[in-house]
């Protein structure tokens, strides 16, 4: 396949399937993100096993790019980090993968000319999710991690992270500082639109608007106090028997993130990861301190603070979930079987009832209406629905409301929905009138490719770059080779 593509389709397809694959991953390992002192830069030969299977040899620098380096092996390894993640890289070129890397060098670059500055704190904490969700993957086994990537401690590992993680976030701040400005008027929206012929203007996919009234079992104020009851003999224990705090996550905590996470989490004042309720009470805390018993969806916690470090906090916890009698399982549904009676009767009407008798905050005063966590609003594209919505749904009229249905809440527990369609749009070529935000949005980023390439063309000439072996052969869609 020629690498001579058009921007647009470099950016939206290949830059996604990057992204995607690196959030799934987390970091690429790959040592083109060291900076160097200057153009001379010697690389020893030497092997490194990747997996059982694959090595490969790191032979030399493939291509200078103001301060950064790209080795002659980091684009295998970088193509066998996409297929480890599930990703067919046949159609990938070396070309390809070597133009994305030639690009993130070429804003790291510049954003450091530019002073763009970055959080080292922010970057460790960054390194802390990225070596949980590894952790997750491999049954908490850092042992297997730094196999894979051939690390001899645990120290070198984070040291290699940081590196990469600062150098991704330069680029990512460059590149938003690029098109930060680029704005668009509603003419030239129009001018946009006009100027797609008619037989190649977009498809635009159905669209629903989705609402649900939701019925939780009620826990009994007995099966609470229970809970309290035993976080507090388990903290009394610790603290006048000298009992262990790990010993009692281990044996009776509820939250299997912990155990993958190495019985710790690392929290920061200015950057929100647990809920609210839960950083509420680890900030009060002082350093070895045991918190009361509290609560939050997630069910009943005590705390033990065990390092502070500056903005840092690193913390343990004791999960106990109270359990929901069968009695009240059947109640809840009961009390939503009447309440979809009601709305098919036209006693009320499904927004009302969402309003009067939703167990789900966070659409209740809505009137049951769902937003898409992807756009922020009311739409739902059907071809990009969540699976598990799509299959309550999919058969639904306009208006109709569905049967009571079993769910899981993002807790694990039982609760039970109706849902009902409040608005359809189906299938259909974009018209200016009806789908002016979705085109202005298309505007706007063809403006803002524009935007980009004019300044990887001037920044290209201005910047010191130097490709070299088969490289050079390359017929990249920007111009690197400075022709």
């Amino acid at each position: 396949m020629q690498l001579k593509i058009s921007n647009l389709r470099y950016s939206n397809n290949f830059g996604i399937t990057l992204i995607i694959a690196l959030n799934i991953f987390c970091f690429n390992f790959l040592s083109s993100q060291e900076i160097i002192e200057d153009e001379k830069v010697a690389v020893k030969d030497a092997v490194k096993a990747v997996d059982t299977t694959k090595a490969i040899k790191v032979d030399g620098v493939a291509a200078v790019v103001g301060d950064y380096i790209i080795l002659d092996s980091d684009i295998p390894k970088n193509r066998l980090q996409l297929e480890a993640g599930g990703y067919n890289t046949k159609d990938i070129t070396n070309c390809e993968l070597m133009g994305k890397l030639l690009e993130d060098k070429l804003y790291a670059h510049h954003a450091i000319q530019d002073s763009i500055a970055v959080s080292d704190a922010e970057i460790r904490r960054n390194v802390d999710y990225q070596l949980e969700q590894f952790l997750q993957q491999v049954n908490g086994s850092m042992e297997r991690i730094l196999e894979f990537y051939n690390k001899e401690d645990e120290k070198s590992l984070r040291d290699e992270m940081f590196e990469i993680n600062k150098a991704n976030q330069l680029a990512a701040r460059m590149q938003a500082k690029v098109v930060e400005d680029v704005e668009i008027t509603p003419e030239e929206v129009r001018t946009y639109f006009n100027n797609i012929p008619e037989e190649e203007r977009p498809i635009f996919g159905t669209t629903l608007k989705v609402a649900r009234i939701v019925a939780k079992p009620k826990v009994s104020e007995e099966e609470k106090q229970k809970v309290i009851d035993k976080l507090k003999e388990f903290k009394a224990d610790i603290e006048e028997n000298g009992a262990s705090f790990r010993s009692k996550v281990i044996l009776y905590g509820e939250d299997p993130g912990l155990k993958q996470a190495g019985y710790k989490y690392t929290l920061h004042r200015k950057q929100p990861r647990m809920v609210k309720e839960f950083r509420q009470v680890a900030f009060s805390l002082q350093e070895g301190e045991i918190s009361e018993p509290f609560e939050t969806d997630f069910g009943f916690h005590i705390i033990h603070l065990q390092k502070i470090r500056g903005q840092e906090y690193d913390v343990s916890h004791i999960l106990l979930r109270p359990k929901v009698s069968d009695e009240a399982i059947r109640e809840a549904k009961a009390r939503l079987e009447k309440i979809r009676e009601r709305i098919v009767n036209g006693d009320i009407s499904f927004a009302d009832a969402a309003r009067e008798a939703s167990d789900e905050e966070e659409t209740r005063a809505e009137g049951g209406q769902l937003i898409n966590p992807t756009t922020q609003d009311y739409n739902f594209e059907l071809t990009k629905m969540d699976t598990e919505l799509y299959v309550q749904i999919q058969n639904l009229e306009d208006g109709e409301v569905s049967l009571v249905l079993n769910d899981q809440d993002r807790t694990g527990d039982i609760k039970f929905v109706i849902l009902t369609v409040t608005d359809r749009v189906d299938e259909h070529k974009a018209d200016y009138a009806q789908d002016f935000l979705k085109i202005k949005d298309l505007a706007l980023q063809e403006k803002r490719i524009r935007a980009v390439e004019k300044w990887q063309a001037e920044k290209i000439m201005d910047t010191y770059i130097k490709i070299g072996g088969e490289y050079r052969e390359c017929d990249f869609s920007s111009n690197w080779l400075k022709k």
